[in-house]
């Protein structure tokens, strides 16, 4: 191919969107809004888009892969769930069949079931990079503990097991590069931050970056479940969160790992950063 041929695919191939699924999720929109700034064309891949994307409806799949250079995928709501690996494995296979090679996924450290899907990515013909991540810092201010925070008690089962939190600013970094560049192709980066603490820490972190009371009590699988059904939590989450709480909090993440290092070349941000970061929105404020 000559140069003059070469600029012609070059140019045509960054006017092609990155196709980002959960653009509107903690980890989806900080990497549309990172790849918007680089200047790379987004489309969004959620049941509310302009082309409305949706799990468990495959129809949906096919025209939010259309004309897409590469693709970030956060499956909802969460690999763990069962027929996550299927639904993976048929979108990956959907994707390259159409010309998307660029997979990056989303994984859960520490999950069996999200191996599952990681496995299916590998065994794909994409050109694959996996971000397997820890528990987001972002759960305490953006999810479903914020409603624990802001009610000045963190009630949860897990008792001295320590969790070494990634902030989501980290994983939408290490997540765009691995869109943009052909470097990480391959490669699964393990994220966490840079020390692990117990859940009772990282409240007392938020207590202290927010000036606001907040206690954290630790409380039965029985004494969780019970709460779970007086706050009428659909029996999915129900089960998904008493899978994440009881097997995969039970230690075998404590450990550090280098994977934000790795791909971005700097370390990653401490518990206590993110939680004063996320107090000065005004997040926790009553």
């Amino acid at each position: 191919m000559n140069k003059q041929a070469a600029k012609v695919v070059q140019d045509s191939r960054s006017e092609q969107p990155i196709l980002v699924l959960g653009g509107t999720g903690k980890t989806g929109r900080r990497v549309a809004e990172r790849l918007t700034k680089l200047g790379f064309p987004v489309r969004i891949g959620s049941r509310s888009g302009e082309l409305p994307f949706d799990w468990e409806d495959s129809n949906t799949w096919l025209s939010s892969l259309a004309n897409v250079r590469a693709a970030y995928i956060s499956f909802y709501p969460d690999l763990a769930v069962p027929g996550a690996a299927d639904a993976i494995e048929r979108f990956a296979r959907m994707a390259v069949d159409h010309g998307v090679k660029r997979l990056v996924l989303l994984s859960g450290r520490g999950e069996e079931e999200a191996q599952l899907s990681e496995k299916a990515l590998q065994n794909s013909d994409a050109d694959w990079t996996i971000v397997r991540a820890s528990w987001f810092c972002q759960n305490f201010s953006e999810s479903f503990l914020l409603d624990m925070v802001l009610g000045g008690e963190v009630a949860l089962p897990v008792s001295d097991v320590k969790e070494p939190f990634i902030d989501a600013d980290d994983i939408a970094d290490v997540a765009v590069v691995a869109l943009t560049g052909d470097d990480h192709i391959g490669q699964i980066y393990e994220l966490t931050g840079p020390r692990s603490i117990t859940f009772a820490e990282a409240t007392e972190a938020i207590a202290k970056a927010s000036g606001r009371e907040v206690k954290y009590t630790y409380l039965t699988h029985e004494q969780f479940l019970s709460m779970l059904e007086q706050q009428e939590v659909p029996e999915e989450y129900v089960a998904l969160l008493s899978y994440l709480f009881t097997q995969v909090l039970d230690g075998r993440n404590s450990h550090l790992a280098d994977g934000v290092q790795c791909a971005l070349g700097r370390e990653p941000r401490d518990f206590a950063d993110y939680a004063k970061i996320a107090a000065a929105t005004g997040v926790w404020e009553v």
